[in-house]
C-alpha cells in the first residue's frame, strides 16, 4: 500500500492519494513555501518508480522508509528546470517496480529525486565539499541524469563543484548491495573557464580502489572492470591538470550493473 500526499506549512493535508501498486497524485494549486511531499509505504524496503515532478522525470529507486521531500524554492530551484514545481497543476506518480525491471542491467546511480538529508531513497550522493553550498554545485547534480556540460551554473548545467579543495570527495551510496562493472564520467567542460582532472580514484566499499585516467573532453568517459559487489563508492584523490583555471567539476557519474536479488 502506498500513500502519497502534500502537506502545507501548518501540517494540513493539501492532497492525498492511496493505492496498492500504482498511484497518481494530481495537485491543482501552486506550491507554497513550507509545502512537503510525503510518501509512505506498508512494505519496506521496496523498489519503486518515483516521479515527484513531471518536469524532472522518474527514477527506479530503493526506498527503505518514509520519504519527506520539502518542495524547493528560490535558490534551491536553480539546479532544476524553471518549470519544476511551478504552475497550478502537478503530477506525482509512484509504481512498484516489476521483477524484470529490478533485475535489468542499468545505470544504478540515477536518482532525479535525490536531495540533501536523504537517508531513505537510494541512490544518494553526498560530498564533504560543495562550492559555497549553492544548489548548482551540490553532489546530487552528479546523479540527476543531465549530462549538459558546456557551461556552469543554473540548470541544465548543474555540477558537483569542489570549491578549489583538492581533498574533496563525493560519496555515492546505493543503500543496498549491488553488482557493477562499468563507470561513465562526464567532466564539466566549460573550457577555458573550467579545468579538468587528469586522474581520479574510485574507492569501493569492498576495500578496493581504481585510479581512472581522464581526458579533456565533453564526452562521457567509460571505464570497464570485472564485476564487483559493493554498497557504496567514493570519488577522491582528484589530480587536476596544470592548466591555469582553478575550477574543475563533475557533471555526471553513471554506474552500471544489476541489483542482487536472492
Amino acid at each position: 500500500m502506498f500513500s502519497l500526499k502534500v502537506l502545507d506549512a501548518a501540517g494540513k493535508t493539501v492532497a492525498v492519494v492511496r493505492g496498492e501498486e500504482e498511484i497518481n497524485l494530481v495537485l491543482t494549486r501552486e506550491y507554497r513555501e513550507g509545502d512537503v511531499i510525503y510518501l509512505q509505504t506498508s512494505e519496506t524496503p521496496v523498489f519503486i518508480w518515483l516521479q515527484l515532478d513531471e518536469t524532472m522525470g522518474k527514477s527506479l529507486v530503493y526506498l527503505n522508509g518514509e520519504l519527506q521531500y520539502p518542495v524547493p524554492f528560490a535558490e534551491e530551484r536553480l539546479n532544476l528546470s524553471p518549470k519544476a514545481f511551478s504552475g497550478e497543476k502537478h503530477l506525482l506518480w509512484v509504481r512498484k517496480a516489476k521483477d524484470f525491471e529490478i533485475k535489468t542491467y542499468r545505470n544504478l546511480a540515477a536518482n532525479v529525486n535525490d536531495r540533501h538529508g536523504n537517508i531513505v531513497c537510494y541512490p544518494h550522493a553526498s560530498a564533504n565539499v560543495e562550492t559555497r553550498g549553492e544548489a548548482v554545485f551540490v553532489a546530487k547534480n552528479a546523479i540527476d541524469g543531465v549530462t549538459a556540460n558546456a557551461c556552469h551554473g543554473e540548470w541544465p548545467y548543474g555540477s558537483w563543484g569542489i570549491n578549489q579543495n583538492p581533498d574533496a570527495r563525493l560519496k555515492l551510496d546505493f543503500g543496498r548491495e549491488v553488482e557493477i562493472d562499468r563507470i561513465i564520467i562526464y567532466l564539466r567542460a566549460d573550457f577555458p573557464h573550467d579545468n579538468w582532472w587528469e586522474k581520479i580514484t574510485v574507492y569501493f566499499s569492498d576495500g578496493e580502489n581504481k585510479e581512472l585516467s581522464l581526458r579533456k573532453t565533453e564526452n562521457g568517459q567509460e571505464f570497464l572492470f570485472e564485476k564487483k559487489k559493493i554498497s557504496w563508492l567514493d570519488v577522491g584523490n582528484l589530480i587536476q591538470s596544470k592548466e591555469p583555471s582553478p575550477f574543475p567539476a563533475l557533471t555526471q557519474i553513471e554506474v552500471y550493473g544489476t541489483d542482487i536479488i536472492e
